[in-house]
């Protein structure tokens, strides 16, 4: 049987070390496969995303960038991304940044921002301010004692707690929350005191996408970024996801766009037989 060989590599995205971060499994294309081929490629991977790319033709970027989770092709994927610019980025050295074009993101740019075996880079990303809005369900699956809850129509869902011990210690109704659809739910609270010594502390959940914790979301941060930024009364922040992996994550804003800055360790590198 002759089988079709199709580059993959695995990147822990926002760390620093192996088994940490959120991995990701990274596919260069020649061209695209139907949909569900990818679809069934990203449940076989069986991550939180698998980002396929091909080169872009348009002009406007180097590659076209598409992100599956294990259940469905999503709208924005910020730590696949980051995985995506720092497999590229480390197959051409003399390269200082990769553009990528998307079908529901726009245009989103990956950049080098320090050397070393956990490599650093920068990633804008579009600012997704989220607005007030009283979701009593979404609280009460949620769990803990919300003090605000508010919401951007891109599918995203910011609940706010107190401090970062009543975010660590939540344990959601996760089919509750799945019988929402497609939604990312994103639990939030001041860093204070907190043992990552981050400013701010966050969980996110996507049990409608697969996913039913996410190790470390850069799109929850296109959210929380434009919210803390104003709460907090600057533009730049330290946050931390605090999952079982957990991962660090630089915040800036910058009129709608956000700056995320992170590390990412290569994990495994081989073909995929299709």
């Amino acid at each position: 049987m002759s089988w079709r060989r199709l580059p993959i590599t695995q990147v822990d995205a926002f760390a620093d070390r192996p088994f940490t971060g959120n991995p990701a499994a990274v596919m260069p294309l020649e061209e695209w496969l139907d949909d569900a081929t990818l679809q069934a490629i990203a449940a076989e991977n069986n991550l939180a995303e698998t980002a396929f790319l091909i080169p872009d033709e348009s002009g406007e970027a180097d590659y076209e960038l598409r992100w599956f989770t294990p259940g469905v092709e999503v709208a924005l994927c910020g730590h696949a991304t980051l995985a995506s610019g720092h497999v590229l980025l480390s197959a051409a050295p003399w390269r200082s940044d990769m553009r990528f074009r998307t079908r529901k993101a726009g245009i989103l740019r990956v950049a080098r921002a320090g050397e070393g075996e956990a490599t650093g880079y920068r990633m804008a990303l579009p600012a997704y301010p989220p607005a007030p809005k009283a979701m009593p369900d979404i609280a009460a699956a949620m769990g803990g004692e919300p003090v605000e809850t508010l919401w951007h129509a891109g599918g995203y869902a910011l609940i706010v707690y107190a401090d970062a011990a009543s975010v660590r210690a939540l344990e959601p109704d996760l089919r509750a929350l799945k019988a929402g659809g497609d939604m990312l739910y994103i639990a939030t609270a001041p860093g204070a005191g907190d043992p990552s010594g981050a400013d701010v502390v966050s969980r996110a959940f996507a049990p409608g996408a697969g996913i039913d914790e996410d190790p470390v979301t850069g799109s929850a941060h296109s959210v929380l970024t434009p919210y803390w930024a104003a709460r907090l009364g600057r533009d730049a922040f330290a946050a931390y996801q605090a999952s079982a992996r957990g991962g660090h994550v630089g915040c800036r804003l910058d009129g709608d766009r956000v700056e995320l800055s992170g590390t990412c360790v290569t994990t495994l590198v081989g073909e995929f037989l299709l």
